[in-house]
């Protein structure tokens, strides 16, 4: 494992244009001490995310909310570990971040449009790019990462998933070969999550991800991050998955 921001002398040279401003430091030291567990090389990757993700998406602070670099930086660290090993651009269907100051009230039509119902929300996320979310749930789910709840992975799962223009659990693969396999595999987990959270039985994963096939992969998400050892060993085909796609082991950072 390699101590945060620590690169070997010519990495240094090499990557000078992508090295974090000091000021990320005590940022992710206290909000997300998982990036320091990372190897070099996805160190190197996160940067350089982060740093196209803060130079192209447009943050604002809702009710009340002054938007603070500790803000910025926190969720886009969160959001861009989803992007690492991947040769992917940084959502780039992404325009806007909503941050409120803890839990809002959905319900009410805003500039981007979304209306989802008159209940309690820690985020959600829209497929006309933008990503809402609660900064104190933002910030519980960084600084807690073995809970398997984590909204910022939620909803930036969801982007992802969005990216092809349809909200259906199935994001961009590779290769069209490997739709058949995720298929398969999702198909059968999320009918087990269905039928385990309708007799009241417990799971690895979320109960919430029995709402939808989307849902289910949002929740998956959080999950492979999170709870990886208890994920590979009650859903073996569904970790494989979700490393074939996210091209990282979270098993290697606990």
């Amino acid at each position: 494992m390699a101590p945060l921001f620590a690169l070997p002398s010519w990495m240094q040279r090499r990557n000078r244009r992508d090295a974090p401003p000091g000021s990320w430091r005590p940022i992710l030291e206290s909000n997300l001490p998982v990036v320091g567990k990372l190897t070099e090389e996805h160190q190197r990757q996160l940067f350089k995310h982060i740093k196209d993700f803060l130079a192209h998406k447009r943050f604002e602070g809702c009710g009340g909310l002054a938007v603070t670099e500790e803000i910025q930086v926190t969720i886009a660290a969160q959001a861009c570990m989803l992007l690492l090993g991947r040769k992917t651009r940084t959502y780039p269907k992404l325009k806007t971040i909503l941050v409120y100051p803890h839990t809002y009230q959905g319900g009410r039509k805003g500039l981007f449009g979304g209306d989802n119902g008159a209940d309690a929300r820690l985020g959600e996320s829209w497929a006309v790019g933008v990503v809402v979310l609660a900064w104190d749930s933002v910030l519980g789910g960084a600084r807690n990462f073995e809970d398997g709840h984590n909204v910022a992975f939620h909803e930036f799962a969801h982007q992802l998933d969005q990216e092809d223009g349809a909200t259906d659990g199935a994001p961009i693969l590779e290769e069209r070969s490997a739709y058949s396999a995720w298929a398969r595999v999702f198909s059968h987990e999320y009918k087990d999550l269905v039928d385990k959270t309708r007799k009241g039985r417990k799971s690895t994963m979320d109960r919430y991800g029995a709402t939808n096939p989307a849902e289910f992969f949002a929740v998956a998400t959080e999950t492979f991050f999170e709870k990886p050892q208890q994920l590979k060993t009650k859903h073996p085909e569904l970790y494989e998955e979700l490393q074939y796609y996210y091209k990282v082991d979270p098993i290697q950072w606990t």
